[in-house]
């Protein structure tokens, strides 16, 4: 008898956990406050909000009191809830160190528990700052930091955010939903967007040696939910579970960023600036704001050209003139020449530039990328005479003499090659004031990662205005690869160029921005952040290209972005610089001793 007695306390133990542990409102309310009228309150609130029939699903399906992977694996089983590529989603986490992995928030708790059972495979150690409302699913409890995100005067949420911060410098990974709130529909655009992140993602990146990973959840929740919302937002809250349960049989497609390193995030900027950066680097990763380029048939390209012997080119650069000799450097010397004086030279120089174009996805396709201008234009080459190799070169248009010799008249510009890509206006290029025109740069494989190749190059330019100082202007275009993602190059576009009225791209590279990113750009300088944009979409991390940067030192000025139909359809971002106004410490390095007599030049 005493045993039975035993056994019966046992499963009533067992019945009153298990009703402890209702899918429900009522876990919020105290037990003192319960009686008959809020049960009925509880269970009709339980009934409109779809809590009870989670409660019979998870009932009938055995679901209460697993583990938290178990929980949700077999709660996404129930619903018939799958994940488009989820191994791929997990090659973007980092698998140790301070992490924050930050998200959209579409649905309002679906999200969450999906990106906590992805991202805790690769991090055990995973918190989720998350609203307290998911406190009623007990079994996941253990992956979250509570929160209020509808009330930032709520005394529970500073003990939150000091717990997350700890949870970082201890090396955790955290997830967090910054709006706080689920995305709503916008009336004007009709388009479903995120209200304004809050500045505690910007403090978290603040963090030392943080990472960062932007996440995208597509979709949206059913149009009732949005009608809804229009009559009052907080109605959105009741409807939030028969959300989840409408997502009966879907496919969750997600989108990860790559890793942003602390390096690339600019931590002098403020918190809301970094909170509204973090939310423009998630719309970066939808899915609706990718095109892929075209693929290059490079089995069709003729076979690169066999290289000119080295003697053969020694031999001409030997019989240059003494000036044209710039400088000598150790084993190297760089020079500049024309084709009627150095006609194999400049055959090999074509056939480095197919070779060297075609690893970046472009390139002629024939065996030597050439054209009419190397003709007539200048070509300016490092060579290292200890190897027998061109290190790398220049094609410059010298744009008096052009357009003195070429010219059939005084608005023909065809002798320019950038008139191809760009309409000009008479007051950007004349006769009356000379500039140079710098294009199809290179560096051999060799020497692309050296910062030797473009050093030397860059010296040669300097030594060649300072023997030619009429040229105070350079201009050209900086081809921007097909191994940059096409937003990558929307985003360069958007952030350097200045539009103005003297030029015009005649083919334009026509990607415009995402509408949550221009609205970032117009409240902050996209340029600033460029390179944190760029590492969370190039799969390899590149960054600015190198001689972009170069020229942005140099104080460039960036005045359009054409597509170049004569060069595999790249596209280039045309720019001028004018050398008396670079930065003193910049063109004395590359002028050397010749500097002052330029800066001093009058026509």
């Amino acid at each position: 008898m005493t045993l039975n007695v035993a056994k019966m306390r046992l499963l009533l133990g067992k019945k009153r956990e298990l009703m402890h542990k209702q899918i429900s409102v009522g876990g919020f309310i105290s037990p003192s406050r319960r009686n008959f009228l809020t049960s009925l309150v509880v269970r009709l609130v339980d009934r409109m909000m779809g809590l009870h029939t989670m409660q019979h699903l998870y009932q009938l399906h055995n679901i209460r009191g697993v583990t938290k992977e178990e929980f949700i694996d077999r709660s996404l089983e129930v619903l018939q809830i799958s994940v488009a590529d989820r191994e791929q989603l997990q090659k973007s986490i980092p698998p140790t160190g301070p992490v924050v992995i930050a998200s959209n928030h579409p649905f309002g708790g679906l999200e969450g528990v999906i990106l906590a059972r992805i991202i805790g495979e690769v991090r055990p150690d995973l918190k989720v700052l998350a609203n307290s409302a998911l406190s009623i699913f007990t079994e996941i409890s253990d992956y979250f930091i509570f929160t209020n995100p509808l009330s930032q005067r709520d005394p529970k949420n500073g003990p939150s955010l000091r717990t997350s911060i700890r949870h970082l410098r201890a090396n955790g990974a955290l997830l967090v939903f910054p709006a706080g709130k689920v995305s709503y529909c916008d009336t004007k655009t009709g388009r479903i967007v995120e209200h304004q992140w809050d500045r505690l993602i910007g403090r978290l990146l603040q963090l030392p040696n943080i990472h960062y990973v932007a996440t995208f959840v597509a979709g949206k929740n059913s149009k009732w939910f949005y009608l809804a919302e229009r009559v009052y937002f907080k109605l959105r809250m009741v409807l939030l579970a028969r959300e989840v349960l409408n997502k009966k049989g879907q496919e969750i497609k997600i989108s990860m960023a790559n890793v942003v390193t602390s390096e690339r995030i600019q931590t002098t900027s403020a918190d809301t600036e970094l909170a509204a950066l973090a939310r423009a680097q998630s719309y970066a990763a939808d899915p609706q704001w990718r095109s892929p380029w075209p693929q290059v048939d490079q089995q069709s390209f003729q076979a690169i050209a066999e290289p000119i012997p080295s003697g053969v080119l020694q031999q001409e650069l030997h019989a240059l003139p003494e000036r044209q000799c710039l400088l000598s450097y150790r084993e190297f010397k760089v020079y500049f020449g024309f084709r009627r004086q150095m006609p194999e030279v400049v055959r090999e120089i074509a056939r480095l530039r197919e070779l060297v174009f075609r690893q970046h996805n472009e390139g002629s396709g024939q065996s030597r990328d050439t054209d009419h201008f190397d003709d007539t234009y200048t070509h300016l080459l490092v060579f290292n005479h200890a190897t027998g190799v061109i290190v790398g070169a220049y094609r410059m248009g010298q744009t008096d003499k052009l357009l003195a010799q070429y010219a059939s008249d005084e608005h023909d510009l065809s002798p320019i090659y950038l008139s191809q890509m760009f309409q000009f206006q008479p007051e950007f290029i004349n006769r009356s004031q000379p500039c140079l025109e710098m294009g199809r740069s290179f560096l051999i494989p060799e020497y692309q990662r050296s910062y030797q190749g473009l050093y030397l190059l860059w010296r040669g330019i300097g030594s060649f205005v300072c023997l030619h100082p009429q040229y105070r202007y350079l201009y050209g275009t900086v081809s921007l690869s097909k191994l940059f993602d096409k937003r990558s190059i929307a985003l360069i576009k958007a952030a350097l160029v200045e539009p103005n009225d003297s030029v015009s791209a005649k083919y334009d590279f026509d990607f415009p921005l995402h509408p949550e990113i221009s609205q970032f750009a117009a409240s902050y300088s996209l340029r600033s952040h460029l390179s944190a944009f760029l590492q969370g979409i190039e799969p390899d991390g590149k960054d600015i290209p190198v001689l972009l940067k170069h020229y942005m030192k140099l104080g460039a000025r960036f005045h359009a972005l054409g597509v170049d139909q004569n060069f595999a359809d790249t596209p280039g971002l045309l720019l001028s610089v004018h050398l008396p106004s670079a930065p003193r410490n910049m063109i004395a390095k590359y002028l050397s001793k010749g500097v002052d007599s330029y800066l001093d030049y009058h026509p």
